[in-house]
């Protein structure tokens, strides 16, 4: 199935833990549990769904909605209904009104002869502020759950709360493992959709490596044929996706996302921020900046040098939702009322500028991925480097630790454009920033999307290059 092209890795890990639990490694404790977290829409329902189908053992796969207590309660007695747990007709004739009592029930239902898969999903929508859910489970488990061949996946899109739920000082620390799943990398779009190197980064930039959208970009698909259609389309993944991400993470009224709009539109500094977000004043935007944070939705970086610096920089951290906050949100009215060729329009001009500063964090982190090879030594850290005027931004930065550096092992620049490879122009000023940086005469490191045409430098990457960083 395509929505599972690069997902072999997890199915593995959860296989390898229903196997522990079928040979009893736990002893008079058979029971183990793993924690799954990420970002919405990035498939984990759907591949403990298939986990779970493929595994031949009987399980439940519950759902929480967030509705209310008695609403998730009643959910769960029709989901047992689906199952394939033999004695699951207990837990829908029980019809539990408290998870003390639900826990019970599911520890009755679930068979003592062979293994058996509980999946709980949505877990941050039971838990509360003073932790009541998670000391009904953590009882549930030390009781009743752990001494049974169950193995039990909890679920969660909120990163921050699934992070608490398994931090020190919480009731159920340590009860399970941590398993986090990522979207799709660029090589797994590249497969998945049938594109060379180059268009798989677009594809990747674009999508974010969301299986949903990643769904719908037909096999071998140029970026602008898909979103020809993808814009033509009002309910397409591409549009609505984002949309319902930020419904379930923020109330209409909350600050925070007027906060990520002015990031998603380019901001980049604190003041800068503010002023786009209406002027707020610092205490506030610095709870929303920290909220933002929190959660993994924007990423704050400082310039990696020998010296210390407070130019912190904010850029929203997942790739779809930077393209969508930067140049599908402003057109949307106009997209519900069948002119998606506006919102073409504004696509095409933006690209260009746009795309040569998403794929950076890409460039990064595959570099951070691949060295060392025969052309750079590790590096620790890759990041950037940037002076508060900008008069000096490099845009590839490698080191032994950040922010503040005690060797500079390497500085790049990423050229990322059709038809126009690095030249003697760029690498000029490369070393210009190169000197206002260090004394050293440290590396010098070209990304190209198309190549170079000058000599004088110590280290090149194309796409195909960097895309070797994940292998598939």
């Amino acid at each position: 199935m395509v929505d599972f092209v690069g997902r072999r890795q997890e199915l593995a890990t959860l296989e390898r833990e229903l196997r522990k639990v079928a040979d009893g490694v736990g002893g008079e404790r058979p029971g183990r549990c793993v924690m799954l977290r990420g970002r919405r829409r990035v498939g984990k329902s759907r591949l403990v769904e298939r986990f779970a189908e493929r595994s031949g053992a009987p399980f439940l796969f519950y759902a929480a909605t967030g509705a209310s207590p008695g609403d998730d309660l009643a959910r769960l007695a029709r989901d047992a209904q689906a199952s394939t747990l033999p004695l699951a007709g207990l837990i829908s004739a029980a019809r539990p009104e408290s998870w003390d009592a639900a826990f019970d029930v599911l520890g009755a239902a679930l068979p003592a002869d062979r293994a058996s898969v509980l999946v709980i999903d949505e877990v941050p929508y039971l838990m509360d502020a003073e932790g009541a859910f998670e000391g009904m489970l953590q009882r549930a488990w030390d009781r009743v759950l752990e001494t049974r061949p169950v193995l039990l996946v909890l679920i969660g899109s909120d990163l921050s709360m699934m992070e608490t739920l398994n931090s020190y000082g919480r009731p159920f620390h340590q009860r399970g493992r941590e398993m986090v799943l990522g979207p799709l990398n660029p090589a797994e779009v590249g497969q998945m959709l049938g594109l060379d190197p180059a268009d798989a980064f677009d594809a990747a930039l674009v999508t974010g490596g969301l299986p949903l959208i990643c769904a719908e970009w037909p096999r071998g698909a140029g970026l602008w044929d898909f979103l020809g259609e993808a814009l033509q389309d009002p309910v397409s993944a591409l549009l609505v996706s984002a949309e319902r991400s930020l419904a379930a993470e923020f109330p209409p009224q909350a600050q925070a996302r007027t906060v990520l709009s002015a990031i998603g539109s380019g901001e980049r500094t604190f003041t800068n921020i503010g002023r786009a977000a209406g002027g707020i004043g610092a205490t506030p935007l610095q709870r929303s900046l920290e909220l933002l944070i929190g959660k993994r939705i924007v990423a704050g970086e400082l310039p990696i040098s020998t010296r210390p610096s407070k130019d912190r920089r904010y850029r929203v951290a997942d790739p779809y939702m930077r393209f969508w906050l930067h140049l599908l949100e402003p057109s949307m009215e106009e997209i519900e009322r069948g002119r998606g060729d506006l919102a073409m329009a504004r696509v095409r001009e933006n690209w260009t500028s746009w795309r040569g500063r998403a794929v950076e964090p890409v460039v990064r982190e595959a570099l951070a991925r691949m060295l060392p090879d025969d052309r750079l030594p590790a590096a620790p850290a890759v990041g950037g480097y940037w002076t508060r005027t900008n008069d000096v931004e490099i845009d590839l930065v490698g080191a032994d630790r950040a922010p503040v550096a005690r060797q500079l092992l390497f500085v790049g620049s990423v050229k990322w454009l059709e038809r126009s490879p690095f030249d003697r122009h760029d690498l000029a000023a490369l070393h210009r920033h190169r000197a206002a940086l260090t004394d050293e005469p440290v590396p010098v490191v070209a990304v190209s999307r198309s190549g170079v045409d000058c000599p004088g430098l110590d280290a090149v990457y194309e796409p195909a290059d960097l895309l070797a960083a994940w292998p598939l």
